[in-house]
């Protein structure tokens, strides 16, 4: 890289710093730094909910798979941005009547009791510490590219910056980092599109050399295919750990709504791009590793000198999601283990300390981790598979419908991983249908008969209903 493009890296990093030592001054109590404060306008809301979801898989990936098997790949991860609208119109303004509530934890526990708390914080545990631990070697493998160094030094460059804004600045300084991060993306990604189309001779010579199967609904795919995938990424991260977070830190429940419906329209929009460079991608540099389609792309045909602006729009991609399953991370065990099962009656300023400890523990060990032994990484991947069929369905009703049961539950997640783990893992998932699906399914049944028959408690069905029930359970 030239001096310029070194400027505009180190400039990038600054500004990182920056925003996270401000950040510090704004954080008074484990409620800043879990939710911001429970302060966040819609604005501010959409762009750090798009910079979380729009990560290595959304961008990296999207195109990568794109570049290999067409645009059937972008339509199916289109689910993605629908359940993101779905969510935002139907369901998290709908959380923010959870009073001190941070994790979905905290809602579990009112429906369902501690067990499901316990479950569910197990559950976000493995999962984000399995996707922190793929943004982590993603961030690696990028510098280690681009830079010629080794994956170790890689890894402590990209997350360094991050450990350091998440462990003291928590939420606040996140949120601040991912509107940075959304504009730096949201510019040179659709900037390195146009001047791919343009390199290519415009969207009429795509159409003529690229496979026509990749321009089609299902390309290469069976239909069994297609709808396997799109469930998958429909119910595979609905309201994880850091999309419902942000919705805890809404400034009220307008707000909410409007910046996940917004950021999952805006979504849409960002796919088609990112999956239009794998097909640049495909023309220009046909023998390329899919998953290089859109570093090759931003940094062989943005200008001269722009190299270093190509480096920090993709960092800013794998950062934003870093930093969020890490704060994540910490959040998820403070509230959902360490208080209710370890040290119940710590104050406010004692959980602030775990909180920020927490944060730097699990950065540290999922650095070690991530450089030294990438296999430790895909068994933590396995509770991304397991989120939905446990957990979505009982959220989901528990929030939308008021239902109350601690019976069906427990029952529904206990049934719903079973019944995922034994026809993925088991049976090698027969017929070709995802064992997501079928989990859900299990999780479903389950929860429904038992519901069906088992004692319940009375429906939340208005605001004070919850609140009296919130206080109850997260006293």
């Amino acid at each position: 890289m030239r001096a310029i493009d070194w400027v505009f890296v180190c400039l990038y990093f600054a500004v990182l710093v920056v925003i996270g030592v401000r950040a510090v001054r704004r954080i008074r109590s484990s409620d800043d730094f879990a939710v911001a404060g429970g302060r966040l306008g819609w604005p501010i809301l959409f762009a750090t909910v798009a910079a979380s979801f729009l990560g290595g898989g959304a961008a990296m990936g999207n195109a990568g798979n794109v570049l290999k098997d067409g645009y059937v790949f972008m339509f199916a991860f289109f689910a993605f941005g629908l359940q993101t609208v779905l969510v935002g119109q139907f369901m998290v303004h709908k959380l923010r009547r959870y009073e001190g509530a941070h994790t979905v934890g905290d809602v579990m526990e009112v429906h369902y009791g501690k067990g499901a708390r316990l479950i569910s914080g197990l559950l976000s545990l493995g999962l984000c510490a399995g996707i922190l631990g793929g943004q982590i070697l993603a961030v690696g493998t990028l510098l280690t590219t681009m830079l010629d160094i080794s994956l170790f030094v890689g890894i402590l460059i990209g997350m360094g910056v991050v450990l350091l804004y998440s462990t003291f600045g928590g939420m606040w300084a996140v949120v601040q980092t991912d509107v940075v991060q959304f504009l730096v993306l949201g510019i040179l990604v659709p900037v390195a599109l146009v001047l791919g189309v343009v390199k290519v001779g415009g969207p009429a010579e795509i159409v003529e050399r690229v496979p026509a199967d990749h321009l089609t609904l299902l390309g290469g795919w069976t239909v069994v295919a297609f709808v396997g995938t799109f469930i998958t990424f429909l119910l595979g991260e609905t309201m994880t750990p850091p999309f419902a977070q942000r919705a805890f830190a809404a400034s009220d429940p307008r707000a909410a709504r409007r910046g996940y419906v917004v950021s999952g329209f805006f979504s849409l929009a960002f796919y088609f791009v990112t999956g239009s460079i794998g097909l640049v991608a495909l023309i220009l540099y046909p023998k390329i590793a899919t998953d290089q389609a859109l570093p090759t792309v931003m940094a062989n045909l943005l200008p001269v000198g722009a190299t270093g602006l190509a480096l920090a729009a993709l960092l800013a991609v794998i950062q934003s999601t870093a930093s969020s399953y890490l704060n994540s991370t910490a959040i998820v065990f403070v509230k959902d283990i360490y208080v209710p099962f370890i040290r119940p009656h710590a104050s406010d300023r004692h959980r602030l300390l775990v909180q920020r400890l927490s944060t730097l523990a699990v950065g540290v060990a999922a650095v070690a981790f991530a450089s030294t032994a990438p296999s430790i990484i895909d068994a933590f991947l396995l509770a991304f598979n397991l989120w939905a069929p446990t957990v979505v369905l009982p959220l989901v009703v528990a929030v939308v419908w008021g239902l109350r049961s601690s019976s069906a539950g427990l029952a529904a997640m206990v049934g719903g991983g079973l019944g995922g783990a034994i026809w993925t893992w088991g049976l090698g998932e027969p017929y070709g249908v995802s064992g997501i699906v079928f989990g859900v399914v299990v999780n479903a049944v389950v929860y429904f008969v038992t519901y069906a028959v088992a004692p319940r408690g009375p429906r939340l069905v208005h605001h004070d209903d919850v609140k009296l029930a919130t206080e109850g359970a997260l006293k």
